[in-house]
């Protein structure tokens, strides 16, 4: 529940950020660089009109507001974890299906899965992101490719373990159609932990666009993300550590979240673990 809550809360901010957020996260006010949180700050248009707001988690080396890049920050960090989330588990369920059912099947893709999961993910990542270029669907893509072989090893296993049950084989000596054994008998066994692991997969994703991001791999400098934000305070950390230290907190509070709400959706779904409790 209380995972559950503080991602509510996420959805909400960045829901709301065009107005929660005080200013423009892309304005660049050379004047205002490097203040503190909570300090008073006055804007000049070209027009000459002026306005003042308060910079609540101070303004980067640029003058940007921290506060209104963070919260807008915080639609890419969930965009990016929902979406690799439901991309994977989309595509490891159907090959997870495949290999665990059709034994032919089962040994060239395993092994070419073990093949991918030999390669660090972060590594994976940065090179196809190195071929393909920045951009928000190009970090999606690359994130995705590491994350397939996990879902796909976890359906496998399900799938073998459910194929020797006595009910499938009963639908098997009556003639059932491939199709149906999948839909009626299988698929459903696989919603519980898949959904489990969706939420690791959500809270991995989102790490990995950050470290994408900080090392200028990832989200161009011009879209912000709490990982392109930290990258570019690490320079003045020991002088302005507020750089770092908001969109930092609010990264850590986001995963934490999803791993805790993760954890409680396995002890509630998982009927050893609720006999348990």
């Amino acid at each position: 529940m209380v995972g559950g809550l503080i991602l509510m809360v996420m959805l909400l901010i960045a829901l709301l950020a065009p107005w929660l957020g005080t200013v423009d996260p892309t304005e660049i006010d050379a004047a205002a660089r490097n203040r503190k949180p909570g300090a008073e700050i006055t804007l000049t248009n070209a027009d000459g009109e002026s306005r003042e707001h308060t910079a609540w988690f101070g303004t980067d080396n640029l003058g940007r507001d921290v506060y209104s890049r963070v919260l807008y920050g915080t639609r890419v960090s969930l965009v990016v974890g929902f979406t690799v989330s439901v991309i994977a588990i989309s595509i490891g369920l159907v090959i997870g299906l495949v290999a665990g059912f059709a034994r032919r099947l089962d040994g060239p893709v395993m092994r070419l899965m073990d093949g991918l999961m030999a390669i660090p993910g972060i590594l994976l990542a940065i090179a196809l992101v190195a071929v393909w270029g920045g951009g928000l669907t190009t970090v999606i893509l690359a994130i995705v490719v590491p994350d397939v072989p996990r879902v796909v090893r976890l359906v496998r296993s399900v799938v073998l373990s459910v194929r020797e049950e006595p009910y499938v084989e009963a639908a098997i000596s009556v003639g059932a159609p491939t199709i149906m054994l999948l839909v009626r008998h299988v698929l459903p066994n696989t919603l519980a932990p898949l959904i489990v692991q969706g939420t690791f997969l959500c809270a991995s994703a989102m790490l990995s666009e950050a470290a994408l991001s900080f090392l200028g791999m990832g989200i161009p400098p011009e879209i912000p993300s709490w990982g392109n934000i930290i990258a570019e305070g690490r320079s003045l950390f020991r002088i302005h550590p507020h750089n770092i230290f908001y969109p930092g907190l609010f990264l850590a509070l986001t995963v934490l979240a999803v791993n805790v709400l993760g954890d409680g959706l396995r002890d509630t779904l998982d009927p050893k673990m609720s006999r348990r409790l």
